[in-house]
């Protein structure tokens, strides 16, 4: 009979907390979140661009360009890699890492000789120019006034920023590799802080960086000036990998060469410097062998690979 008791309080308890339980409001179910795009069917393609900027600048200017392709490109994604200076971005181009990258044009003919191709290039060719920097307070006036001072450039393979002013500096009075303290400090930004410290003497760049440079530390423009600017060269090129297929290529081209002409598209472009990406092909470079051939007779030889 105790026996008969004890398993009816038993039963009648967990009813009482079955009841209990089915009276509690009810909690949020759990509401799981998709991709568009199952991760075992999404390809990333990873782009590289040659260091225009220090990596956490050149990741808040393209950034939004990987994201817009992402986007706009089903079954893909785009993944933006940096490189800490020239020497490290060369290393991973011409070891094809990259799928998609944007090369400087000296790296372009030596991407292209190694079986990338170019589909694409950035516009504003007149602004692809090197330009000299000096300080306001400076005795610079000529550049024979250089002779025996420092001079900083990013990287000896910056076309724009070091080879386009060495060969301006050595048509122009000076020689480059006797007469010059040639300091090569790994980047745009370095290169223009080097003269503004008092470094250097002069301190070589191009338009783009000394005016994304300048909009963000005003002070720079105060004291540093534009004393010598060379002729301009074909700007950055694209360049892809042959094994990424025609039709993304095709879509990537058909994204960037028509960004100027929406509003979302112009947002892109305006951190970069640049109004528009434009159609190119392996021949639009044959400029740059002409001038690299032209460098390399009368201010210093290459190695053909950066």
């Amino acid at each position: 009979m105790r026996g008969r008791s004890l398993s009816t309080f038993c039963l009648v308890l967990l009813y009482g907390c079955f009841l209990t339980a089915c009276n509690k409001p009810e909690a949020t179910p759990y509401q799981p979140t998709f991709s568009s795009t199952p991760p075992d069917t999404e390809t990333v393609y990873l782009f590289g661009v040659h260091p225009l900027h220090n990596p956490q600048h050149l990741y808040k200017v393209f950034g939004p360009l990987m994201d817009y392709l992402s986007e706009k490109i089903a079954g893909v994604r785009f993944k933006l890699e940096a490189s800490r200076n020239y020497a490290a971005y060369d290393k991973k181009l011409y070891a094809h890492k990259f799928h998609f990258s944007l090369p400087n044009p000296y790296q372009t003919i030596n991407a292209v000789d190694k079986g990338y191709r170019v589909f694409a290039k950035m516009g504003d060719d007149n602004n692809f120019r090197g330009i000299i920097l000096v300080r306001r307070d400076s005795d610079i006036r000529q550049v024979s006034d250089l002779s025996g001072k420092a001079v900083s450039y990013p990287a000896p393979t910056a076309l724009a920023a070091t080879m386009m002013p060495q060969y301006y500096l050595q048509t122009h009075g000076v020689d480059v590799m006797q007469e010059l303290d040639n300091r090569y400090v790994g980047s745009q930004e370095s290169s223009v802080m080097n003269v503004y410290l008092k470094q250097t003497a002069a301190a070589a760049t191009w338009p783009p960086p000394w005016l994304a440079l300048a909009k963000q530390r005003p002070e720079l423009k105060k004291e540093l000036k534009v004393i010598w600017e060379t002729e301009p060269l074909i700007n950055n090129g694209l360049v892809v990998s042959p094994d990424v297929p025609a039709t993304i290529v095709q879509q990537v081209h058909d994204l960037l060469v028509n960004l100027h002409t929406h509003q979302q598209g112009r947002e892109i472009l305006e951190p970069m410097e640049l109004s528009r990406f434009e159609s190119a092909n392996d021949d639009s470079y044959r400029v740059v062998r002409d001038f690299i051939d032209n460098f390399a007779r009368q201010v210093r030889p290459l190695n053909g690979t950066g």
